[in-house]
């Protein structure tokens, strides 16, 4: 994967083998999935036992980021080890009329590869500044300035897009034929995260505003 307009050959690890007519392999489709949701599952060992962790990611062109404690397990274990990192996004459940064909509309994305450390202090600032104004335009700098332990003690890895595949599914069910007379409801129940109204804490200082939120979705 070069670009992202270019599709990749999938590796023995990213080859879709179930629902192939489902699989994607060109970086638009899988960008676009990493784009729209922020949390990510990442998958490991750790001391031989398999590990899998929540949190937040970010991308930017052919990178993907995320961050934690820098003395934790996830960080400390995943620094320089293969990793599997996948995003999720439940779009609807699909009720069919046979209840083994019921199923979920989704976008999923799953990248494998080596997990990097970002170890310069102004580089690690400025991705911060990214994930943060990604929530919240331009709220890094209204917020109290970071001190040097609390940047010491964050940890950000990355990944390169270079090993992923993603799988997208839309649309009704698709029953045995025999089973479209059968008298029972059948469709798309859709599913959609939204963004609320923001709810202040009871202890803001007076007059201060919030957030213009009014750009920010999810899914």
């Amino acid at each position: 994967m070069t670009s992202s307009n270019d599709a990749g050959a999938p590796s023995a690890r990213t080859l879709v083998k179930r629902y192939r007519h489902l699989a994607h392999y060109d970086r638009e489709t899988i960008d676009a999935i990493l784009d729209a949701m922020p949390v990510a599952h990442i998958a490991y060992l750790h001391e031989g036992q398999p590990i899998v962790t929540p949190t937040l990611q970010w991308r930017e062109g052919d990178r993907v980021y995320w961050h934690g404690a820098a003395k934790g397990r996830m960080m400390r274990a995943t620094e320089g080890a293969d990793v599997c990192l996948t995003v999720s996004i439940l779009d609807g459940l699909v009720l069919a009329r046979s209840a083994f064909n019921f199923n979920v509309n989704h976008r999923s994305a799953m990248l494998f590869g080596k997990a990097e450390a970002v170890t310069d202090p102004k580089e690690k600032i400025r991705l911060l500044t990214r994930l943060v104004n990604g929530f919240a335009p331009d709220q890094w700098d209204k917020l109290r300035p970071a001190t040097e332990s609390e940047i010491t003690a964050t940890a950000i890895l990355s990944l390169k897009i270079e090993e992923a595949s993603a799988k997208v599914r839309s649309g009704p069910p698709e029953d045995n034929e025999s089973d479209y007379a059968h008298p029972v409801w059948a469709g798309v129940l859709p599913i959609r995260l939204t963004v609320g109204a923001p709810e202040p804490d009871p202890r803001n200082s007076p007059g201060v505003a919030a957030p213009d939120l009014s750009g920010y979705s999810i899914g």
